[in-house]
């Protein structure tokens, strides 16, 4: 057996592990919902954990991040309240508040733990996010706030853990119906779904709920280095026509907005959604 002293083993799924060298351990502690850690490595830089899995790094949250935000606030177009559900690391309300329309920014985190220590040892992801004016930090278990919230929002962005522990409510067609009535007219909602390839009932059961309650519903994709075997994907929804914007207009909105990104572009946006036939069969 192989010395992995050192390393950060990852065993989401039962056959299949990812390993990451942790040169140093900047954070260890186990709060009333999880345990979190924070390493360093060469590659990825500093890494989140919770429960042993990676929830985001350093080196490569900007994919998740752009590819969860900027699609459907430039598909939709003319979005101003957006609604996170999760990111307690700050970085999805950092990306979302870098669209100057935007005016409001709801953020419900059920853990202030991993909100206070993401500003201590991970303040790169948020980059002073906590401090807009236009970001309100609600604590509060993310389904009990969709079954009460009297809505009205652009888009709402499920930037959860997988289905396992405290996140595993966010991912019940209940949630789900919750969230389309959170919708304003023509709004978008879009989950994280995991990698197909390794968690494709969890794709299925999401686009199941999707295809009962919305006119519009897929899945778009996106390879992130450490979501572990292949592109992850995200779950769409709407009762609108986000999706049928063109690569025009989505190249004028996005120079509009005048946002410097790393991996979104309109013409990835667009390639997102087609989706190869391994992940097409998922589907309900």
């Amino acid at each position: 057996m192989t010395d992995m002293t050192g390393w950060s083993v990852e065993r989401l799924h039962a056959d299949h592990a990812q390993a990451l060298r942790a040169d140093r351990v900047l954070y260890d502690s186990e709060t009333a919902h999880q345990r979190l850690r924070v390493i360093e490595n060469p590659t990825f830089g500093r890494i989140l954990t919770l429960d042993g899995v990676v929830q985001t790094t350093e080196g490569d949250n900007f994919i998740y991040h752009e590819m969860m935000s900027h699609v459907p606030i430039l598909a939709h177009g003319a979005a101003r309240r957006v609604l996170i559900v999760g990111g307690g690391d700050g970085g999805m309300a950092k990306t979302v508040l870098t669209h100057a329309a935007v005016e409001h920014v709801t953020m419900v985190e059920i853990d202030a733990g991993v909100v206070d220590f993401s500003k201590e040892y991970l303040p790169m992801l948020s980059e002073g996010a906590f401090d807009d004016p236009r970001l309100e930090l609600v604590i509060a278990d993310g389904a009990a706030f969709m079954r009460e919230t009297g809505g009205g929002y652009d888009v709402i962005i499920v930037d959860s853990t997988d289905p396992i522990g405290p996140g595993e409510v966010l991912f019940t067609d209940s949630f789900y119906g919750h969230a389309r009535r959170a919708l304003a007219p023509g709004g978008v909602l879009v989950t994280q779904n995991g990698v197909p390839f390794m968690q494709g009932d969890e794709l299925t059961n999401t686009m199941r709920a999707f295809k009962a309650l919305f006119s519009d519903w897929t899945c778009y994709l996106a390879t992130i280095p450490t979501y572990a075997g292949g592109p992850m994907a995200f779950g769409w929804g709407t009762d609108g026509e986000a999706r049928q914007v063109d690569l025009e207009t989505l190249k004028k909105r996005f120079a509009a907005a005048d946002i410097a990104t790393d991996y979104y572009t309109p013409e990835v946006h667009l390639g997102a959604f087609a989706l190869p036939p391994y992940v097409a069969r998922l589907m309900p």
